[in-house]
């Protein structure tokens, strides 16, 4: 199994500063690779500079083992930011007319539509469609191709709960269906459900890559310490255990992602360094607070 994806050492500047900073990723063949970043981080910039839709100061962007854009375009379905629509025009006829201009086959768009479960909107405008779906009948315009690999930049951006499960239950079809899938948001709850790999990105940087068993390997169980000088106690701590896998939360807890064999030996140490420990309990490590912590980071 190859690669869909890779890039090396992305970089792309507007007035100096350095919107994606170095970014070098991989999508592999079949992933769902969920690229995660809040609002602002450089995702819509990444996935422009992939598409060959803005100049980059340095770095690389190769498809499908060695293709550049121009020769894997075919292959390739993007929608980024919103889709452009006619939107006194229906869901077929806007199909219509993008099959004319690729010179695709039109026979192929009743199934289109079946897929992205706009069948049935016969005569109705889509200017009379809800936001989901048209970010539907986005989806749908980029498959005319037949696509091997779909990039899509923040898909459920301001959907109700209904067009987010919508998309989602799209996203696992078109997957079923072979079809290698990139896709940007900052909603950490539902790329959890779908994705089998994820990029982090936070201020321009690529902060990590890590598979799905990976995160689920790093979101175990954690120890929650609530004491009277979080700094102390996470220095000692770090010490004691010798571990790096330990972090202080908003409200001054102390948190250690790290199996501790002896706990009483570690409150004691903190008490003997005037450090007071008020409060001890388990807390399951979910990905949403282990993607908020390492977005942090950047």
């Amino acid at each position: 199994m190859g690669y869909v994806l890779k890039t090396e050492g992305l970089t792309k500047e507007y007035d100096h500063i350095k919107a994606i900073d170095n970014i070098s990723l991989t999508v592999n063949e079949g992933d769902i690779y969920g690229f995660v970043g809040k609002n602002g981080a450089g995702k819509t910039t990444l996935i422009r500079a992939i598409l060959g839709l803005c100049r980059t100061e340095s770095g690389s962007v190769s498809f499908f083992d060695g293709q550049d854009i121009h020769t894997a375009k075919k292959r390739v379905g993007s929608l980024v930011e919103s889709p452009s629509l006619y939107t006194n025009m229906t869901a077929f006829d806007n199909m219509r007319m993008l099959t004319s201009m690729l010179g695709t086959d039109r026979d192929k768009i009743k199934e289109i539509l079946t897929t992205v479960g706009l069948e049935n909107t016969g005569k109705k405008k889509v200017k009379d469609f809800s936001l989901g779906m048209k970010q539907r009948l986005g989806i749908a315009m980029t498959l005319p191709g037949d696509p091997d690999f779909l990039i899509l930049d923040e898909p459920i951006n301001g959907l109700d709960p209904t067009g987010i499960v919508e998309i989602r239950e799209l996203l696992l079809r078109l997957h079923e269906k072979g079809i290698t899938i990139f896709v940007s948001s900052h909603y950490l709850g539902e790329l959890e459900k779908i994705a089998t790999r994820y990029g982090i990105i936070s201020k321009g940087k690529l902060i990590e890559e890590i598979s799905q068993e990976e995160l689920k390997e790093k979101c175990g169980s954690r120890i929650v310490l609530k004491t009277s000088n979080a700094t102390a106690a996470k220095e000692i701590s770090d010490r004691l255990l010798k571990t790096d896998k330990t972090y202080i939360g908003s409200k001054g807890e102390l948190f250690i992602e790290e199996k501790v064999e002896d706990i009483g030996m570690l409150t004691s140490e903190l008490f003997k360094n005037g450090v007071s420990v008020t409060g001890i309990s388990n807390d399951e490590n979910s990905a949403e607070d282990y993607f908020i912590k390492r977005m942090e980071e950047g």
